[in-house]
């Protein structure tokens, strides 16, 4: 196959799902994919630096036996055969797992997969590379000392978001459909709303873990993907059991892909909230998503518009956070923080010694907004927002200008704490041609919801074939 720029963007940009369909009719075969898959990646990766780790010949290998299952009729799921990347947070077999930190050694063992991962592996897929994330994906953008700085394909001056940055920024422009990433405070979904696709953070538990993440009960596991339907097909999978995770909800083996349409849109009883009662947003950010929800609200959508859901809950989740580094971090001596990222660094220092009373404080307050949310959700089965409150900034600022670290990404972080599902889709575009998303919140454990409305909104609102148009010196995105 030819590895020209306008034949691999035609292939790369295919779907996990038609992939799925051509390989059952053989119009194509996997290997025939993920050998485009990398000669598009020796184009794009010199741009957007959104990998870490690279492996071709597993990829191929994998590719072979997969091919060699849809000959013979007998894949052994939807996703056999697809380019899946896993975010350097996930332990992956083979594959050093350094959490984008210079603190890891890579000479060691590396011979456990993580529940997702293997999920992942046993449905056939096509694990190719790890994707970049900040030290500890601890920072809302992509960059570290170990991998650099990672960049956003509709700009390659601008950040990608974080910490699944890597993720996003490759799913964008065509760097294979699927992409494992992890969110704990907004990491699935920032970086989805600034790069345009799609990012669904299950509710908690819905995907197993091990090891538990440094931020523990607040962070999952998701897909980042182009579209609904390839969301819902990988969380079908990955969420199926894993006995290493003591926190993992029941399984419910339902096949997410296969019930997207089964609930109408005028049947969905939706809130929409621009600032949810305390968040200060970029006027230009918020109007592009009042327009979309006015859109949906034209196609038949049931819209109240609500000002306030919730007292701020952001000191709670610091002080949550503070209480999770002190016990993660606690085994990090003054040799090893003097090779962490310094604003992290920062972190970790103020949150040592951090009080338990005072932790189990926040503890109590994230069950208050528990059960706030559980009442607003009988009222409402969806909760609409932006995703975020400022506009894209350079690739290599850790915020916008003037702005704090977290004050721009208000909206993500209540529904770590109260772990609800929510996703992230695109629904416009600012003057400048980056892309905004809409956040889509639904109650806890309702990730057929999400999935079900994101779906309707996406027929709607469609974004799958606006794609990223330049790239770096020149190289064609598109």
């Amino acid at each position: 196959m030819s590895s020209g720029t306008d034949m691999t963007a035609e292939l790369a940009f295919k779907s996990a799902h038609d992939l799925s369909r051509a390989y059952h009719s053989r119009e194509l075969s996997p290997v025939d994919v993920t050998e485009n898959l990398f000669a598009r990646l020796a184009q794009l990766e010199p741009v957007l630096n959104a990998f870490c780790v690279l492996d071709r010949e597993a990829a191929l290998e994998a590719a072979r036996a997969s091919e060699n299952r849809w000959k013979a009729g007998h894949p052994l799921s939807v996703i056999d055969g697809i380019p899946v990347s896993v975010k350097d947070i996930i332990l992956t077999k083979g594959w050093p797992t350094l959490r984008g930190s210079l603190t890891i050694s890579p000479d060691q063992p590396w011979d456990v997969d993580g529940p997702a991962v293997a999920r992942l592996r046993e449905a056939g897929a096509v694990i190719f590379g790890k994707t970049t994330t900040p030290e500890f994906a601890s920072k809302p953008v992509t960059n570290s000392a170990l991998t650099g700085i990672t960049r956003n394909p509709w700009n390659p001056a601008l950040t990608p978001g974080g910490s699944s940055g890597g993720a996003a920024a490759a799913i964008a422009s065509g760097l294979g459909p699927l992409a494992l990433a992890t969110d704990a405070g907004g990491s699935i979904r920032i970086p989805a709303s600034l790069c345009g696709v799609f990012g669904h953070k299950p509710s908690g538990g819905r995907v197993p873990m091990f090891p538990p993440t440094p931020y523990a009960s607040l962070a999952g596991f998701g897909p980042i993907t182009r579209n609904v339907t390839d969301a819902a097909m990988m969380l079908s999978v990955i969420s199926r059991p894993d006995t290493r995770d003591f926190g993992a909800i029941p399984y419910d083996p339902v096949a997410y892909e296969e019930r997207l349409d089964d609930r109408d849109l005028s049947a969905l009883r939706i809130a929409y909230s621009p600032t949810m009662g305390y968040a200060k947003v970029d006027q230009e950010l918020e109007a592009v998503v009042r327009s979309a929800v006015d859109k949906l609200a034209a196609n038949g959508a049931n819209i109240d518009i609500v000002d306030k859901v919730m007292e701020s809950p952001i000191e709670s989740m610091e002080r949550l956070k503070k209480g999770f580094a002190d016990y993660a971090f606690r085994h990090l001596g003054p040799e090893t923080m003097a090779k962490v990222d310094p604003m992290i660094a920062a972190e970790i220092e103020a949150s040592r010694g951090a009080d338990l009373a005072t932790h189990f404080d926040a503890e109590m307050e994230r069950a208050e907004l528990h059960r706030q949310m559980a009442e607003f959700h009988k009222t409402y089965d969806i909760l609409l927002t932006p995703v975020i409150s400022a506009q894209a900034f350079p690739a290599e600022q850790d915020a916008p200008e003037g702005g704090g670290r977290y004050d721009w990404i208000p909206f993500t972080s209540p529904f770590n704490m109260t772990r609800q599902p929510a996703a992230s889709i695109p629904c416009g575009f600012a003057a400048s041609g980056m892309p905004i998303g809409m956040h889509i919140v639904g109650p806890q454990f309702a990730d057929l919801t999400v999935l079900q409305a994101a779906r309707q909104f996406e027929k709607i609102l469609p974004w799958e074939d606006i794609k990223p148009q330049y790239g770096k010196q020149g190289v064609a995105i598109s």
